[in-house]
């Protein structure tokens, strides 16, 4: 099992799921957003069980998506994790880069 980790801002916090979900074939819908902004409110990137994980069972792959809101920021903490093939794990980690830019 790989894992790919990082932070973005909390604004792009959709579209990274929703690119994300396309890549491993998860059709990631209004009601999978509605699930995961809800839970987002309640998370605490300081606490160990103050993570929210979010499984995406695709065509291809499964993959969970761990995420906690930044205490006192704007930013989200993020780590996928699962059978992640290279190419998996670079879009992941390339994701993780274009939505933690200004």
């Amino acid at each position: 099992m790989a894992e790919v980790g990082g932070w973005i801002w909390e604004r792009n916090l959709r579209s990274f799921l929703e690119l994300l979900s396309h890549y491993v074939g998860y059709g990631f819908d209004a009601t999978d957003w509605e699930t995961v902004a809800l839970a987002l409110e309640a998370t605490d990137d300081e606490q160990a069980d103050g993570w929210y994980s979010y499984p995406l069972v695709g065509e291809h792959r499964k993959v969970e998506v761990r995420l906690a809101r930044v205490v006192g920021g704007d930013e989200v903490m993020l780590a996928v994790k699962g059978a992640l093939t290279p190419e998996l794990e670079v879009r992941a980690d390339t994701l993780l880069a274009a939505f933690s830019a200004a």
